[in-house]
């Protein structure tokens, strides 16, 4: 099947691909200030530059969106019709990336977790997922 947008116009939309400050990214940052815990973003020193970084409690969050970074999940699991081979290795390269992150992060004592774009429709699991993990040790 053949892509319904020029290649120009393709490009001009792939373009517009955030890599930060996503919709699901500010939602899962707005949640989590209204919660009372304060944070940094993007801290380049850290592998991976983790999306929201606690500091004191060495602890980091990343808000990956399904598609991307190869969820298991409807939205995720989806594979383009057009240049498939392409956008599997993109999306298996992105995933060991993001295990390669975790585990750097892991070895220098922080604490990750990953929210996935299709966790943030349920606020209550949102809720007890982020407390959990903020307030564990």
């Amino acid at each position: 099947m053949t892509d319904v947008f020029s290649e120009s116009k393709r490009s001009w939309i792939m373009s517009r691909v955030r890599e930060k400050n996503t919709s699901p990214e500010l939602i899962v940052r707005s949640f989590v200030h209204r919660l009372g815990y304060r944070f940094r973003l993007h801290r380049k020193d850290l592998p991976g530059k983790p999306d929201i970084v606690f500091p004191s409690r060495r602890k980091v969050i990343f808000v990956h969106g399904c598609f991307w970074h190869g969820h298991q999940c409807p939205r995720g699991d989806r594979i383009p019709k057009t240049r498939q081979s392409y956008w599997l290795e993109k999306i298996a390269r992105n995933t060991t990336r993001d295990s390669q992150h975790e585990q750097e992060l892991a070895s220098l004592g922080w604490k990750s977790l990953v929210i996935w774009e299709c966790q943030i429709k349920d606020l209550g699991l949102l809720h007890s997922t982020i407390v959990a993990f903020l307030d564990g040790t």
